[in-house]
């Protein structure tokens, strides 16, 4: 079954008596790419009451309501990005009071909505696990195998001259194998390739 995360990161901005609630959905690889992004919204956002949040990234999900009452904010924040069945994305929202209180029903309304209606505007795409692998080839072959990374949505992430030339390229990792058979074929054999994490 696929899993989706988020083509771009979203934003939208919803009023509720006076409280103004900024809600973010942003794809990210992992559970320290996320902070990383916390760490930035605080920032911009230093006079902010809340920045509570929830993540879905596989094995390293996580919420929290940031000094809200246990419950209103990280665990509806976490429940939409569930419904929404995505992973590797992050979901915040930044809460600036405005004076009226809510009440703890008001609060999971109020953050529901919030990212609800940023979710709403994020476009779904397949989340595909990515990998790399490493081309070692003759500087004759070196022409032919770049056409063949830039015909096979793949990205060549380094490359290195000394006697041969050694190329290093990210894919999805499901297609990894098919690509090494079709690179030694493409290179009579002549191509060392190795599968990397």
């Amino acid at each position: 079954m696929p899993t989706y995360t988020l083509a771009a990161s979203v934003s939208t901005e919803i009023d509720i008596r006076k409280s103004r609630f900024i809600a973010l959905a942003i794809p990210v690889a992992d559970r320290d790419a996320a902070m990383r992004e916390l760490e930035r919204l605080r920032a911009e956002h230093p006079a902010a009451t809340h920045v509570c949040w929830a993540l879905l990234a596989g094995g390293q999900s996580g919420m929290s309501d940031d000094g809200e009452p246990s419950g209103t904010a990280g665990r509806p924040i976490l429940e939409v990005l569930r419904h929404h069945e995505v992973d590797g994305v992050l979901a915040a929202v930044v809460r600036y009071y405005g004076g009226i209180k809510l009440g703890a029903g008001g609060l999971v309304r109020a953050y529901t909505d919030a990212i609800a209606s940023a979710m709403q505007l994020a476009e779904r795409v397949e989340r595909i696990e990515r990998g790399s692998i490493s081309i070692e080839v003759d500087y004759a072959d070196e022409a032919r195998v770049r056409r063949w990374i830039e015909q096979h949505d793949a990205e060549l992430v380094q490359s290195e001259y000394g006697m041969t030339v050694r190329l290093v390229v990210r894919m999805a990792a499901t297609a990894r194998a098919p690509a090494a058979a079709e690179l030694r074929d493409l290179t009579n054999g002549r191509a060392g390739i190795a599968v990397q994490a």
